[in-house]
Order: C-alpha cells, then sequence, then structure tokens
C-alpha cells in the first residue's frame, strides 16, 4: 500500500493541495504572519512558516524582497525546535544549489537539519525576520496602511496594538487575539499574488474574549490537507493519504475518525520530517472503549464505530511532527457506479482537498469550483481551496473518455 501511494504521489505532484508550489519547486506550504510594528518605524515582523521539499536538498533558500530591509533573521527547525544556521547569500551564490534563483537578488541559505527525505518527505523550517519598507507599511492622515502584494498563498497581517481595522480589499477572516491586537488573515485560492490593502486608524479596543471562542479559529493557519486516487467505480473504494501537523506538547497520537458507511483498509503512516515509519491499529466498537480513548470527533462509541489510531513519541515543548497517514476506504453510499457515469459525493472539512479520477475517466461535472490538471500518468485531478470554516459538499461525476477522433 505505501509503495503505491508513494508512486501516486509522485504521479500527481502533491506537495499539499493547491496551497503548494509547482512540480520541481524546492518549496511548500508557505504560511506568513506579519506583526506590524509601531507605524513611523514602517517596520514589521514576519514570521514565516515553509516546507523544503526537493528531495535530498540540504539548504533552503528564501529571497529577500527587492525595497526592503531585512534585519533581526533567525531560522528554527519545527520538528525540533532547535535554531538552524543561515547566512544571506548573493543570487549568483544561490544558484550553485537552486538553479532557479534570480541572480539579481539576495538570499537567506538555510542549512536544513538533515536532508530532505525523499516520496515526498519535508524540512519544514520557520524564518523571523523585521523588515522596514516604507511603501509597504505607511502613514496617511489618521490613518496607517500595509499596501504588498502576497504571493504566498495563506497568510495573516496583526494589527499594532491600540488600532482597529478600517477596511481589508481582500476577502480575509478577522479574529481579536488575546492580546486585543486585531489580525486580519486569508487563503488565496487564485494563481496570482494576492494584492492586499489594509487601511486601519487608532481606536480603544479593550482586550476582552469573545464568547464566540468555540467557533473562531485561523483558517489560514490550519495544516490539514488531504488527496483522494479513486479505483474504479464499480469497487466503490479510494486510496487517501492525509498529512498533519501536531505541535501541543504531550501528544503522543493522531485519532481518524472513519466516517459511518466507510471503512478502512491497509493504514500506514510516516514521519514526513524523518521518513520514519509509525505504527497504526484499526479500532471499532467495544475495542474503542477498551482502550481508553476519548476524542471530541468521535462522539458516543457505537458497535459500528471505527477509527484508525497513530502512535508516536511524546511531543516535548517547541516540537512538532508532521505525519502521512495513508488508508483504503471502501464508500459505497458517495462512491459509485451510476449507469456508466461515476459519481464521487462526498464533503470536504480541510482547506486543501484533492481528488484524482480513476484513469481513462474524464470529468464531466464539479459542483464546488476547483483548478484542474492532469497528471504525468494521464488521470485528471481536481485541487479543491476552501478558504471557509465550514465544510464543502462537492459532487463530481465522470465519464468514460472514447478514442480520439
Amino acid at each position: 500500500m505505501r509503495r503505491v501511494m508513494c508512486g501516486l504521489f509522485l504521479a500527481s505532484a502533491f506537495c499539499g493541495g493547491t496551497l503548494a508550489a509547482g512540480p520541481g519547486s524546492q518549496e511548500a506550504n508557505g504560511y506568513t504572519r506579519y506583526e506590524l510594528l509601531a507605524p513611523d518605524s514602517h517596520k514589521f515582523r514576519i514570521v514565516y512558516d515553509i516546507t523544503a521539499v526537493r528531495p535530498g536538498a540540504t539548504a533552503f533558500f528564501n529571497p529577500v524582497r527587492k525595497g526592503s530591509i531585512s534585519t533581526g533573521e533567525s531560522v528554527i527547525d519545527r520538528a525540533t525546535g532547535k535554531p538552524l544556521k543561515f547566512a544571506v547569500v548573493s543570487g549568483a551564490d544561490a544558484r550553485k544549489e537552486l538553479p532557479e534563483a534570480d541572480a539579481s537578488m539576495d538570499y537567506i541559505r538555510v542549512a536544513l537539519a538533515r536532508p530532505v527525505p525523499a516520496d515526498g518527505g519535508e524540512g519544514r523550517i520557520r524564518i523571523l525576520k523585521t523588515y522596514e519598507d516604507a511603501k509597504s507599511y505607511y502613514q496617511d492622515g489618521g490613518t496607517i496602511v500595509f499596501d504588498r502584494s502576497l504571493g504566498i498563498k495563506r497568510n495573516a497581517v496583526v494589527l499594532p496594538a491600540g488600532y482597529g481595522l478600517v477596511s481589508c480589499n481582500y476577502p480575509s477572516q478577522v479574529e481579536q487575539e488575546a492580546d486585543g491586537r486585531i489580525k486580519v488573515s486569508f487563503i488565496n485560492a487564485t494563481p496570482a499574488a494576492a494584492p492586499l490593502k489594509i487601511v486601519a486608524r487608532a481606536m480603544d479596543l479593550p482586550a476582552a474574549p469573545s464568547g464566540m471562542k468555540d467557533r473562531l479559529g485561523e483558517r489560514a493557519a490550519q495544516t490539514r490537507d488531504i488527496v483522494y486516487f479513486l479505483r474504479e467505480p464499480e469497487t466503490h473504494a479510494f486510496d487517501l493519504y492525509h498529512d498533519y501537523t501536531e505541535e501541543r506538547p504531550g501528544v503522543s497520537r493522531y485519532i481518524n475518525v472513519v466516517r459511518p458507511g466507510s471503512s478502512a483498509a491497509n493504514p500506514s503512516a510516516r514521519n514526513l520530517d524523518t521518513g520514519q515509519i509509525i505504527p497504526a491499529v484499526i479500532l471499532k466498537g467495544d475495542a474503542i472503549a477498551r482502550a481508553g480513548i476519548d476524542d471530541p470527533d468521535l462522539g458516543k462509541v457505537m458497535a459500528d464505530s471505527e477509527i484508525v489510531v497513530f502512535n508516536f513519541k511524546p511531543l516535548k515543548q517547541g516540537q512538532s511532527i508532521r505525519l502521512r497517514m495513508s488508508e483504503t476506504y471502501t464508500d459505497p453510499g458517495r462512491y459509485r457506479l451510476d449507469g456508466d457515469e461515476l459519481v464521487f459525493d462526498r464533503s470536504f472539512g480541510r482547506p486543501a482537498n484533492v481528488v484524482v479520477l480513476p484513469r481513462g475517466w474524464m470529468l464531466t461535472n464539479s459542483t464546488i469550483p476547483a483548478e484542474i490538471s492532469t497528471t504525468e500518468d494521464g488521470r485528471v485531478r481536481l485541487d479543491f481551496t476552501n478558504p471557509r470554516p465550514d465544510d464543502i459538499d462537492v459532487l463530481i461525476t465522470a465519464r468514460k473518455a472514447g478514442p480520439s477522433p
């Protein structure tokens, strides 16, 4: 099973759904948090989470944007929480290891903690720096303006303390942080950079926790991605893998709750940071209760309840783990053949979701907008990006392609 999934991974060149860079890129899964500092400083603190994905890579190169003055750099290996060595190098020097580097730019060269594992492995890092850029962050009368084109697909901008949002031109979530600052965040589901412009002004905003806290949460910071590889529809079966980052100290397992009507088989998992295999076990009904497992997504344990449990070493403070969990699902209610028409009818709750049709089947309908492409082995692939906090109900139909005229 794992060999099959890895081969499909290479064919589809998946690195985190539509939030990833294209095939052959050195990076994927970028997330940037901009913390605006004192308005007259024109400075903003950047927390940049990025994943090196080029197999065997021992270094990562982060370009320094033209027109910005960068200071206070540091880099952390997200798996261990330990600092990494880095240096600012010229574009010409970067090209020695990164052929696509722009010779006219400078780069932060980060020495990775370990070579990027093969077969979809990752090297997750966090780059911290402060930019000074008067063209992007400035005062305009009684307001402050953050006006910047953002190429990374997941972003958050945190206003200075004591400032409230006046306008934002890009559809965004708004959330007040515990210290009272207002955060504006979004996922860009388009292939172009987001021409973001935020205007804010000083105002009295008490730092009071919201009574709606259980419904709040930053969508752009979520790390759950999933890929479905559909088998022939008469089998009602599909292979899948889902990626998840865990960073809570003391946590030592991930529980995947199998939906009612589905059954899981062939579970396997590995640590994407190291390539290490993670043990997996399927538990059903009373076995769940006997194992003492209580999970909010599970609800009341019934005779037909089914979960897959992935165990790993408890995380220490500052550590995290990126898991890739693979399974085969059978679900006659949601995946079937209706006459000569393939029907895949499933709700998606994650920000990034991918469906790969069986070989020889051509897409005829998709109710939810998707990015459509063809894998190297000729299969149709649909990338769904959902920037909203609710599920999307995806209905896909397809038919066997006939011979070319």
